[in-house]
């Protein structure tokens, strides 16, 4: 299977587990109507949420509290969604890190106003040019992990001989997060 045929199954997947329109129905999980740049998208910002959540962090009490956490978890979303299209380069699939930028923001932020979002994607996208830049063996070290898990991720969750579970992987990255986040916090 192609890897960009592996991220339209991953997005399709999380979403018909995710999916609660009240009435018990489930999204079309047609993988025609997907396509690998939206799938990486959405599995950057699905993998985020998920962090949040397995680091006990909260969007709402960072926006009240903590302003700045808001970039750093823009920051995470924006090198999981690096390292996911990263494998689409050898099917010449060329990611808009741009576009993908305000659509994860649009997407992590939900109701935020515009000016607060392009704060957060400005702020955001400094920390990622300076973590994706930074030589320090801690920060390599770190882009390496969140490399690996995000292709352990994709994996798991598209391979039915993986060793693991998505649902075993995913706790992990709320691990990286706190460290992205304890890094950003002292400064």
């Amino acid at each position: 299977m192609d890897y960009s045929k592996r991220l339209t199954l991953l997005h399709a997947l999380c979403l018909a587990e995710t999916f609660d329109d009240g009435d018990g129905k489930k999204p079309n999980i047609s993988l025609d109507e997907y396509n690998a740049l939206d799938s990486a998208h959405y599995l950057a910002s699905f993998i985020t949420f998920n962090a949040i959540q397995a680091a006990d962090r909260q969007i709402a009490f960072e926006h009240k509290n903590n302003f700045d956490m808001l970039s750093v978890y823009q920051t995470y979303a924006l090198l999981c969604f690096a390292f996911l299209t990263l494998p689409l380069a050898q099917e010449d699939m060329k990611p808009d890190l741009t576009a993908a930028q305000i659509i994860i923001a649009k997407t992590l932020f939900a109701g935020l106003p515009e000016a607060e979002l392009m704060e957060i994607i400005e702020s955001g996208f400094n920390k990622f040019k300076l973590i994706g830049e930074a030589e320090a063996e801690h920060w390599s070290e770190f882009r390496e992990n969140l490399d690996k898990l995000n292709l352990s991720f994709v994996v798991a969750g598209t391979d039915d001989d993986s060793p693991h579970s998505k649902e075993e992987v995913l706790p992990l990255f709320g691990q990286l997060l706190s460290q992205l986040c304890e890094a950003f916090d002292a400064g």
